[in-house]
């Protein structure tokens, strides 16, 4: 019975940090998003008019990096949350 509740306990604080996580993530990936468009939009548009394939891979690259910083910097993050909490 008491291994029943253990991994209850174990499996709601997974989805507390998963949800967590979520929330975190959806702000930063929102505030990416207004940053690229508010300095870069300008750029972007006149690649997309003028050189197609070169938007092409600048798009693709802004994703893999977005990606890649936003995932480093929310784990950073919760690290250093969860370590405080400990």
């Amino acid at each position: 019975m008491a291994r029943v509740s253990v991994t209850k306990k174990e499996k709601t604080n997974t989805l507390k940090a998963f949800l967590v996580e979520l929330a975190v993530y959806a702000v930063f990936v929102t505030a990416y998003f207004f940053l690229v468009l508010h300095y870069l939009a300008g750029w972007l548009q006149d690649l997309h008019l003028h050189h197609v394939k070169v938007y092409a891979s600048i798009t693709i690259v802004l994703i893999i990096g977005q990606a890649v910083l936003l995932e480093s910097v929310t784990t950073w993050l919760l690290r250093l949350l969860r370590g405080r909490s400990e």
